[in-house]
């Protein structure tokens, strides 16, 4: 409990007179009556305030209830709203502020609420988590003014609420509202031209403008005395596995996110389109302090399964082991899989990548995709108009064509690479799987 303004007001008004009061009395001045005055008018105060200390403890707080989702998107703002309850039989105006976790940035707190007799009264804020994990809201906390406005009181109403956040899965839910294709044209997603046919025969079906002679079923056109073609679909028992780096390369940050969280929405990304088509989707990670193997699964739920398993993961400060992490999967994946390692390649990474990835090769289809810092575009497409640019210029050019390198030679053994800024890092993605996917060659 704490004075209030109007309190303060008044014991300054009573110091200025009784400082008055004494010059007076100094100067061989002073009135009598007036410091009878003074001293009644303090007596009078400090039985009013104590009164109104006595009767905002008596004052009983309010009921709290908050509604928050369980769920929340990283980096997204969220609503919170609170209902507060009460009993009191004349208007109260309160200052209340919500106690978030740290990780968690805010808007439209504290707030001055008026609580009107009979009337449940209902406010909201804004809130945007800037990690993933699992967070506590354990209370709320209010100031109260007394009745004669002379004190304000805190009180903390205990009201626990936990809830999860996730790596940014709203637009991929977002997606049901609408065709795949379409919302993938929507995101700069394209699918290659299919260059052969599928593996998996779907029906027959009369012969039309656009196929070709070897879809024709000659048998089927005999016995129906038209022509009928065989139409194939896309294989739809594939596997694909994520292999997530998590060492220390992927804390650098791009935006608000850092490339692990690029990283984990983007495999989310190409998890949903993947399950869509009817593939099963898994990961696993390396170079944490939690490692996760989440086995590849087939349909709707396997989402909420990854989101499961990877909303608390964060990144380490362990260096990257390769060779440890193709093991890892050899050992757990015995089916043929197209294994996707996101990670941030570097050019001291040559050797030990080099014959890790060879290695994976010989068993599953390999794509690695490495996340290339937004900064060093930049630093290369910026005008150089000093020494410090040039020296900045130079030293980008030349770690970007040693990365370069190791891209190549990765390429030149038959592996795969998407260079990618974190930003693009889905669509890429994306693209790659549906190309390979329409032309058969996963």
């Amino acid at each position: 409990m704490k004075p209030s303004r109007a309190l303060l007001a008044l014991l300054g008004v009573l110091l200025a007179v009784a400082i008055a009061l004494g010059t007076a009395t100094a100067l061989d001045a002073s009135v009598p009556l007036l410091g009878r005055l003074w001293w009644g008018a303090l007596c009078a105060l400090a039985v009013l305030a104590l009164v109104d200390a006595l009767w905002l403890r008596r004052l009983p707080s309010p009921r709290l209830e908050r509604q928050l989702s369980g769920n929340l998107p990283l980096g997204r703002w969220s609503e919170v709203r609170l209902h507060l309850h009460h009993r009191y039989g004349q208007a109260q105006r309160v200052t209340l502020f919500d106690h978030l976790p740290g990780a968690m940035d805010f808007e439209y707190l504290p707030q001055v609420v008026e609580l009107r007799p009979g009337e449940q009264t209902e406010l909201g804020y804004r809130v945007r988590p800037l990690s993933r994990g699992h967070f506590v809201f354990p209370r709320c906390e209010i100031e109260l003014s007394s009745p004669l406005r002379l004190w304000k009181g805190r009180r903390y109403l205990e009201e626990r609420s936990e809830t999860r956040v996730y790596p940014d899965f709203a637009r991929i839910y977002g997606a049901e509202l609408m065709a795949v294709d379409h919302w993938l044209n929507r995101i700069g997603v394209r699918a290659g031209q299919r260059r052969g046919l599928g593996l998996e025969f779907h029906q027959l079906r009369e012969f039309r403008d656009g196929d070709t002679l070897r879809q024709i079923d000659w048998k089927a056109t005999a016995r129906k005395r038209t022509p009928i073609a065989r139409e194939y679909q896309d294989e739809r028992d594939q596997q694909i596995l994520f292999l997530l780096d998590c060492g220390r390369r992927m804390r650098s940050h791009d935006g608000d996110l850092s490339h692990f969280d690029h990283a984990l929405n983007s495999s989310l990304l190409l998890a949903y389109v993947a399950l869509r088509q009817g593939d099963a989707v898994g990961l696993m990670t390396f170079a944490g302090d939690q490692p996760r193997h989440l086995p590849p699964g087939k349909g709707s739920a396997q989402l909420s399964v990854l989101l499961n398993g990877v909303y608390d993961l964060d990144s380490s400060q362990r260096a990257a082991d390769y060779t440890a992490a193709v093991q890892a999967v050899l050992t757990r994946q015995r089916r043929r899989a197209l294994v996707v390692i996101i990670t941030n390649l570097r050019d001291e990474d040559d050797e030990d990548l080099v014959a890790a990835v060879k290695r994976l090769g010989r068993q599953h289809r390999v794509l690695v995709a490495s996340l290339r810092e937004e900064v060093l575009d930049r630093l290369r497409q910026a005008p150089v108009e000093g020494y410090e640019e040039a020296l900045a210029y130079c030293g980008t050019v030349e770690y970007l064509n040693a990365r370069a390198g190791l891209h190549e030679k990765l390429i030149a053994h038959g592996v795969p690479v998407l260079d990618a800024r974190p930003s693009q890092l889905g669509p890429e993605l994306v693209s790659r799987y549906l190309g390979w996917k329409k032309a058969g060659a996963l």
